[in-house]
């Protein structure tokens, strides 16, 4: 399990967001800097115990209304070779030192972490408390197979979203006998809304954050699409 540190960060997570946010395909706002402002999430643990895994939600006083964003981060303690355009920021860590923070879509762990929690096979973790499962994270898969190996990942980034598009090689569950699929995509929701009813794709998680005013919201933070991109029926 990640242990979570009571420390500072320098510059801080949401200062670095304040520069980055805005020159994403996705970003609603229409100011040259943002003003993010925490507002839920969870973590996914790296079997390897290498990569902190984080899915934040910020809210941005910059617009009006407020959007919330879903930024999925990957934490490192040196940089990772071939992901300069991923890079968000670096920033000294109180205990561990420098960080290199990623937009976390890039990390093959963070996909490979997400299909296992909407799979059944991984546990989300709390934002802010080491060793302590986040109750309010739901997920649902309509497969029934083992969980798949991711073997490649492609990140396509869009205004809406972002969806990492896999290569996996063993059985998902996700055709009704139970075969192969070799390519799923994921989408993770960029630009979060309060979800209205379940979607009826193959696998999805859901989560939490509050607004300014503390009003809690549920929403469809990823879904797992089939391989032609057709939801299920």
């Amino acid at each position: 399990m990640a242990v979570i540190h009571n420390t500072t960060l320098t510059p801080s997570k949401m200062e670095l967001l304040a520069a980055w946010l805005p020159a994403q395909p996705w970003y609603a706002g229409t100011g040259h800097q943002a003003e993010p402002a925490k507002a839920g999430g969870f973590r996914l643990d790296d079997p390897d115990g290498e990569v902190g895994i984080e899915f934040m939600v910020v809210n941005d006083g910059a617009a009006d209304p407020v959007h919330a964003y879903l930024v999925p981060f990957s934490y490192r303690g040196a940089a990772f070779d071939g992901a300069d355009d991923a890079l968000i920021g670096t920033t000294e860590h109180g205990v561990l030192g420098k960080r290199w923070i990623y937009d976390g879509v890039h990390a093959p762990v963070l996909a490979g972490e997400l299909l296992a929690l909407i799979q059944g096979a991984a546990e989300p973790q709390a934002q802010g408390i080491s060793d302590t499962p986040d109750r309010t994270v739901t997920t649902h898969f309509a497969g029934t197979g083992e969980p798949a190996r991711i073997t490649s990942v492609a990140v396509v980034n869009g205004p809406h979203g972002t969806d990492l598009n896999l290569i996996v090689d063993q059985a998902t569950g996700a055709e009704p006998d139970g075969g192969s699929v070799p390519g799923l995509t994921i989408r993770i929701a960029r630009v979060l809304g309060p979800m209205q009813e379940a979607p009826s794709s193959l696998g999805y998680v859901t989560a939490t954050w509050r607004s300014p005013e503390g009003t809690e919201a549920r929403g469809l933070f990823a879904e797992v699409l089939r391989p032609d991109g057709v939801e299920c029926a």
